[in-house]
């Protein structure tokens, strides 16, 4: 299996994990707790996990003091992109966040382009204002009431410091880290982040019913362990930009879940909206040489290529 191959692999299964956040975070809501809360137990019960699993490969959790003010900020804009992005399922439907959260892979675009100088092309440009009126499509309701500003806001606050998170781990003084040990330091200062947050609102809230401690568990798990190891792996493989279009998955998981678990309703123009937003991103892949592991991809698509 080649590395191009492993990196499409990784990244579509830290896509379709992450997608599962609200599956479990939405049900914990409802037993009474709130986000601080979900979110420190979530990086807290993944930190020794992921330290088990260091120590199980000979590993330490030892790095060189130059790359600490780099993982700190790494950890710094993961813990904001949490936070952001589980504090708008207050304000919308779970289905309708996961789908705006998925702008990520324009900002990716938008970041290497002004920041790196990489080349963006009339087509990227387009896609970005088709993503645009997908999100204007996606601005109303079922009972035509628009969607919350501040939902809004907090979603797109999540993507841009999930864009920054991803971009910023591929950069050399991190690309060449073992993925577990970027992981243990992220999670870690996520944690210390949420801890310091509860610290200020004087309380922690548990799960009132012993069957939550599950929800915990599966976020810990899958959408931070299995979905942020996996991230970090895959731009390692394939760089950034691939690795944020492989994000597709994210809200179509989540939709689902929002659909058959938590009764969301989408009407037909938030359908077309989704179908917009999904579409402009992918296309990106084919018709945009935003970074040399894009055009890696593009490769291959030899009729796309072509064209």
């Amino acid at each position: 299996m080649t590395d191009k191959t492993k990196g499409f692999i990784l990244g579509a299964i830290a896509a379709a994990t992450y997608g599962t956040n609200p599956l479990f975070a939405i049900p914990l809501y409802a037993d009474g707790m709130d986000v601080s809360s979900v979110l420190f137990l979530r990086y807290s019960f993944a930190v020794p996990m992921i330290w088990v699993m260091m120590a199980m490969r000979g590993r330490t959790p030892k790095i060189a003091p130059r790359k600490l003010p780099m993982l700190v900020v790494m950890g710094v804009m993961l813990a904001l992109s949490s936070i952001g992005l589980f504090t708008s399922y207050n304000y919308m439907d779970s289905s309708v966040a996961s789908t705006l959260l998925f702008v990520y892979p324009v900002m990716v675009a938008l970041i290497m382009t002004m920041v790196y100088k990489e080349r963006l092309s009339g087509v990227t440009i387009g896609c970005i204002g088709v993503v645009l009126c997908g999100i204007a499509l996606l601005n109303r309701t079922v009972s035509g009431v628009s969607l919350s500003v501040m939902g809004i806001m907090l979603v797109m606050l999540s993507s841009l410091t999930y864009a920054i998170y991803i971009v910023g781990i591929n950069r050399p003084v991190l690309k060449e880290m073992p993925t577990l040990t970027v992981t243990f330091y992220v999670l870690i200062i996520g944690a210390l982040i949420f801890g310091g947050m509860l610290l200020h609102e004087g309380q922690i809230l548990l799960p009132r019913h012993w069957y939550f401690w599950g929800n915990i568990l599966a976020l810990a798990v899958l959408p931070t362990i299995v979905s942020f190891a996996c991230t970090t792996s895959a731009i390692q493989y394939i760089g950034p930009t691939p690795t944020a279009i492989l994000g597709a998955l994210e809200p179509v998981v989540a939709v689902i879940f929002g659909i058959t678990v938590f009764g969301d309703v989408l009407t037909l123009r938030q359908v077309f909206g989704i179908f917009l937003i999904l579409a402009a991103v992918t296309v990106i892949i084919g018709g945009g040489n935003i970074t040399r592991p894009l055009t890696r991809f593009r490769h291959l698509f030899p009729r796309l290529h072509r064209r």
